[in-house]
């Protein structure tokens, strides 16, 4: 059984017309496998954390009880997101695993709201929030090594604390680009073929097999996102990440968990004044990222 399903263009050529809809079932079974794995290796095989450094008294007496980590509009971009892009998966797989209903206006609804809260967000990471905080950047590479090194049983010195986002955050966000910036671009030009409301239909704006490699990437994309979603929710729920997750709705964390997981050197929370309130903050501790919850 191929990955792609064929079919012969009025020309006789052989071109690609979608992925194989058995990769919805690989996509689901890779996604329970990871969590039951992960979740056995946290219950009985993974060591106690251990981290260099602790911040001074000083420092941890300057921390506000709250600390600010998510913008409200960095919280309502991520929530719109979530149910655009679970509108999008639902309406887009359910038809294939026997769920009959007329999808595709839905579809196409949600993947419009999905490309404008993208480009917004864009937009507000590059200019408002701190852009380069979701990045990997040298010492999260050093760490990772280390963590690697320790993980194997070698000799190597504890990794220092997380700046804002952990280099795992870091990585899932670089994944969820790849595909989402996939389905959105792949996603515009095949509104083409469907009626909307943005430009007239038009199936032949491209050829046979230039529509087909776009179905693929789209079809292929879009079963990676069902395992990532998982994996994201999954995190989300773990009793050690609830205070991450909470932050994406109240916008705070306790004082507690920051310093816990977090190195104030490598995330800098400006205390404010104290006729100041929250969000009068600096934008260097407000929220941004595709997977803050995770």
């Amino acid at each position: 059984m191929g990955f792609l399903e064929w079919a012969t263009s009025p020309w006789g050529q052989s071109v690609p017309i979608h992925i194989a809809w058995f990769l919805i079932w690989v996509s689901v079974i890779a996604g329970l496998v990871f969590l039951i794995v992960h979740a056995i290796w946290l219950r009985y095989f993974a060591k106690p954390r251990e981290f260099a450094g602790a911040a001074s008294p000083q420092v941890s007496a300057g921390i506000p009880k709250h600390v600010p980590r998510h913008s409200l509009v960095a919280r309502l971009f991520h929530w719109i997101m979530a149910a655009s892009m679970l509108t999008l998966l639902f309406t887009a797989f359910l038809p294939k695993v026997g769920v009959q209903f007329p999808w595709v206006t839905y579809h196409w609804i949600a993947g419009a709201v999905l490309t404008v809260s993208v480009v917004f967000h864009i937009i507000h990471a590059s200019f408002w929030l701190d852009f380069w905080s979701i990045w990997p950047d040298k010492i999260d590479r050093e760490d990772a090594w280390r963590r690697v090194r320790r993980f194997a049983g070698r000799s190597a010195p504890p990794p220092r604390k997380f700046a804002k986002y952990p280099l795992e955050n870091k990585l899932f966000h670089g994944v969820i680009i790849l595909c989402g910036l996939s389905v959105i671009l792949t996603g515009v030009f095949m509104m083409f073929r469907v009626r909307t409301i943005f430009f007239p239909r038009d199936p032949y704006l491209f050829g046979d097999m230039t529509w087909g490699l776009m179905y693929v990437l789209h079809g292929l994309a879009g079963v990676g996102l069902i395992a990532l979603v998982m994996m994201h929710v999954y995190f989300g729920l773990r009793p050690e990440k609830l205070a991450i997750t909470k932050s994406m709705i109240f916008g705070w964390m306790d004082r507690d968990f920051y310093l816990e997981e977090h190195d104030p050197e490598r995330w800098v929370v400006e205390t404010p004044p104290p006729s100041s309130s929250l969000p009068s903050i600096s934008n260097r501790v407000e929220g941004r990222g595709l997977t803050d919850a995770g």
